[in-house]
């Protein structure tokens, strides 16, 4: 065996400037991970294996090359091996910790991210969060594609605690946010929207346990296995928010209520009444109706989400007659369910919860907060005690407002469900024709 000192020796200069460089950005990592948890430092002592990886190499890994021409299936096979692992642990890093791509399929961002694009979210805007199930499948949220036999892309054990490394800064009002559905921690296989809390209260626990052959096996899921989601955030902790007639309101503390202005991109559903007119496909194409939302209801009615823009366009038309806002009441009921009288279009008031807070739990918010206690933060909750929350949590929703299942179905955002910030969007394919929109390629997916 090679002495340590010819070990040294046969180095390259090539070999130290890797060995450095990785070794440098190695300990850069370790520092970021550990900041604010300084036990966390223990993982530098993998740094002599780098700097050997590049070196002295007493770790031989690849003793498969010497096969080159002795035995080329060998070589084959280990350069493969080699080839995927490499990529998998850079790709299981890289999505982890830096960024991910998140691909929109809903339309409850209509007009501002559309069905179809594919975004680049940054993890380091709010922090990366350390995984909490470490043993998974890169690029796979929670389900392994069928084509590789279906079934769980996650080893549930083990559990690490929740924290959240350095960011540059936390979400705020106005941000698209992505980040995992809370209510996706009990999700029913067969029939996973709506979520499973939504279909317990309209059809019962008795049948949806009952009906398998409908609702599929109750399974649960960690947060970070949970489904993502992409919302606007809409209120941020400390702040108290309330919609009237669609109009969203905030409180910031010992403040007074202000409105929030309504944006370009804001949709709701109309029925635009005419007089027997058949819209054209040009024409509603112009307008920015899409031909999943061109909905003739009767001979004389039709039904379109429209931004304030379109509906002003439409309602030039000649032959329209009137158009009218949907009726709040076909939103159905909103969170907490079963607690409140509140609709979609008119919410609240209520206080989004900060760290440290501390509300007295009376009977009128009692519900409000149940969840929190429960399922987030698996605290006890009385009526009449004071509780301290342990997290920031954040109100989300749609810009299409009556198409979007967001915070007033749900409820509240914990701070440990945020996964990062949208900032481009790098492909856009058309829902309607499965065509590229290359003027959507490059453009800015931060919402501001």
């Amino acid at each position: 065996m090679k002495s340590f000192q010819d070990r040294i020796k046969e180095t390259t200069r090539g070999g130290w400037i890797r060995a450095g460089v990785w070794s440098g950005l190695y300990i850069a990592f370790v520092l970021w991970v550990a900041w604010g948890d300084w036990k966390s430092l223990g993982w530098i002592v993998l740094l002599p294996l780098i700097i050997d990886a590049f070196t002295t190499k007493y770790i031989n890994y690849s003793w498969w090359r010497k096969y080159k021409d002795s035995n080329k299936t060998l070589y084959t096979v280990c350069s493969w091996i080699d080839a995927i692992l490499f990529a998998l642990i850079a790709v299981y890093f890289i999505n982890l910790y830096i960024f991910q791509n998140y691909q929109i399929p809903s339309s409850s961002l209509e007009k501002t991210l559309r069905v179809g694009d594919f975004l680049y979210v940054s993890k380091m805007a709010y922090g990366a969060r350390v995984p909490q199930t470490p043993l998974s499948m890169p690029l796979v949220q929670h389900t392994m594609p069928a084509w590789l036999g279906g079934g769980k892309s996650y080893i549930a054990k083990p559990q690490w605690e929740y924290k959240r490394l350095a960011g540059w800064t936390s979400p705020q009002k106005g941000d698209i946010v992505v980040f995992n559905f809370p209510a996706g921690d009990t999700v029913c296989a067969k029939m996973q929207n709506p979520d499973y809390y939504t279909l317990r209260y309209y059809y019962g626990e008795g049948l949806i346990k009952s009906r398998k052959d409908v609702f599929g096996e109750i399974i649960s899921r960690p947060v970070d296995r949970r489904e993502n989601y992409v919302k606007r955030c809409v209120g941020t902790p400390g702040d108290s928010l309330q919609i009237i007639n669609n109009v969203i309101f905030t409180k910031e503390e010992s403040g007074e209520w202000k409105e929030e202005p309504t944006r370009e991109g804001v949709q709701l559903n109309y029925f635009v009444q005419t007089d027997g007119h058949v819209f054209g496909a040009k024409y509603l194409e112009k307008i920015g109706i899409s031909i999943a939302d061109r909905v003739q209801v009767d001979a004389t009615t039709w039904h379109f989400p429209l931004t304030r823009a379109m509906k002003a366009e439409i309602g030039k038309n000649p032959h329209v007659t009137v158009v009218t806002v949907e009726h709040e009441e076909q939103g159905g009921a909103v969170y907490p369910l079963g607690h409140n009288d509140w609709t979609r279009d008119n919410y609240g008031p209520i206080y989004i919860p900060r760290k440290g807070d501390k509300v007295l739990i009376t009977e009128e918010n009692y519900w409000l907060y149940k969840r929190i206690a429960e399922a987030y933060e698996f605290q006890p909750m009385t009526i009449g005690d004071e509780y301290e929350f342990k997290m920031d949590y954040y109100w989300m929703m749609g810009d299409n407002r009556h198409n979007s299942a967001d915070s007033r179905f749900w409820g509240f955002v914990p701070e440990d469900h945020i996964v990062g910030r949208p900032v481009f969007i790098w492909l856009s394919i058309d829902k309607d024709n499965h065509k590229i929109r290359w003027d959507r390629l490059g453009r800015k997916a931060t919402g501001r």
